[in-house]
């Protein structure tokens, strides 16, 4: 059960890692979009977009600018990513973040990761492009991570666990410490 991704040449798997702390977050998904999501990675990216979670993941101002985004590359064919964002962050600074989105029964590849940074260094050439994979582990755990290539390898750079919890089990963090 490899975590790490890497070598454009072959196709790794990104698991979540179960040792890694979990985050709380006061859980906002609007019972119409529990009820009738088609799918998990519908339902996935519907907790994202309703919980803020790209938002307070990024540290940045995040708005969603396509779901599902198709894109023909030439060389590769076409590209789907889950949903495409657009951001700033604090300092000014304008981002495109491609989401891939899973559900517990599927992994994001980093040959997706890599396909969809191409897409938006092609799309998006003036913007910073900062790829994000999300997994729904179960019904109110999501995994985020963020990825950067480096020398035509993928890499995680960031990753966390959101915890979907109603107001009365929201803890204040400040008084834990």
């Amino acid at each position: 059960m490899t975590r790490t991704s890497s070598c454009s040449r072959k196709d790794h798997q990104i698991i979540p890692n179960p040792r890694l702390s979990v985050i709380n977050v006061l859980g906002s998904v609007p019972a119409m979009v529990r009820r009738y999501a088609l799918t998990e990675e519908r339902f996935l990216l519907g907790i994202l977009r309703h919980n803020r979670l790209i938002d307070i993941f990024t540290e940045c101002t995040c708005y969603s600018l396509e779901s599902p985004s198709r894109t023909f590359m030439p060389g590769v064919g076409e590209v789907e990513t889950s949903e495409i964002y657009v951001g700033m962050s604090m300092r000014g600074r304008h981002l495109v973040f491609p989401i891939q989105a899973r559900g517990p029964e599927d992994h994001i590849g980093t040959m997706q990761v890599e396909r969809d940074s191409a897409v938006c260094a092609s799309r998006f050439p003036t913007l910073v492009c900062r790829p994000i994979g999300a997994q729904l582990v179960d019904d109110n755990l999501i995994a985020l991570f963020e990825f950067v290539l480096s020398d035509g390898e993928v890499s995680i750079k960031d990753e966390r666990h959101y915890r979907l919890v109603h107001d009365d089990d929201l803890i204040d963090e400040w008084t834990e410490r």
